[in-house]
């Protein structure tokens, strides 16, 4: 975070204050000698973030298949070297509704084969408010700079890996990238996020094999059809003692 003199107007008051930003890099990720994509993040939990990236855009499968990564934090550069080399064409570039024109890979068999979610968790509303209660406690950045977004990683017993980042799919890729490195099965968790649910994070759910999504804010149309073909609970809107279920009500009881 950096501080700048700001400028603060409230009613006829005008004043210079102290105002607390946070931190944006241009962080390029190279595979080998290629460049695969630069992602617009926050400068802390790259590791976390680069094998996020890799497993939900489907080019890893496991976290073994990252043999080494070097990351230069002067030119925000990570060099990836991957077990399996060749993902040339497999996977086409998907540019997702995110802020700075965020980019993720999907293998096209993902879209049209929407493999069903199976799975007998279930939660009670009650126990989602606190959840979510706890989840806006967790976000530290937000509350001093509101300029953030965040994911957890939970279960029926509480939120077991938290990440913030400037952009959501970044803050739910550090999140999968720490439940890889921790060895954490996703089946039967609960991923919340404080951004919109858009398409591309329902695919992010399936390639995990998560069966719950939870927002405090809304979803769009085709992430409700997307998650209606996969089988996914997404419940958005999630505040207070309020939430909307979009899909798959039978895991809300």
């Amino acid at each position: 975070m950096e501080t700048f003199k700001i400028i603060r107007i409230k009613g006829s008051n005008r004043e210079i204050i102290e105002d607390l930003v946070v931190e944006e890099v241009p962080f390029t990720l190279n595979i080998g000698d290629k460049e695969l994509v630069t992602l617009l993040c926050m400068p802390f939990d790259l590791e976390d973030l680069i094998a996020g990236f890799l497993f939900t855009s489907g080019l890893i499968k496991k976290i073994q298949d990252i043999k080494k990564i070097v990351i230069n934090q002067e030119q925000w550069v990570a060099h990836i070297d991957l077990a399996v080399a060749d993902i040339e064409m497999v996977f086409k570039r998907l540019y997702t509704s995110g802020c700075g024109r965020g980019t993720i890979f999907y293998n096209a068999a993902d879209i049209i084969n929407r493999i069903k979610i199976v799975s007998d968790f279930k939660i009670e509303p009650v126990k989602i408010n606190a959840l979510m209660l706890d989840f806006q406690k967790k976000s530290e950045i937000y509350l001093k700079t509101g300029g953030v977004h965040s994911a957890a990683l939970a279960d029926t017993n509480g939120i077991l890996i938290f990440a913030e980042d400037i952009g959501r799919h970044n803050a739910i890729d550090k999140v999968i990238g720490q439940g890889l490195k921790q060895d954490i099965s996703f089946e039967n968790k609960i991923m919340i996020t404080s951004g919109r649910v858009s398409s591309e994070v329902l695919l992010k759910m399936q390639k995990c094999k998560i069966p719950v999504i939870i927002s405090r804010s809304a979803p769009t149309n085709q992430a409700i059809k997307h998650a209606s073909d996969t089988g996914i609970t997404l419940v958005g809107f999630a505040r207070g003692s309020r939430l909307n279920i979009y899909s798959a009500e039978e895991r809300i009881s």
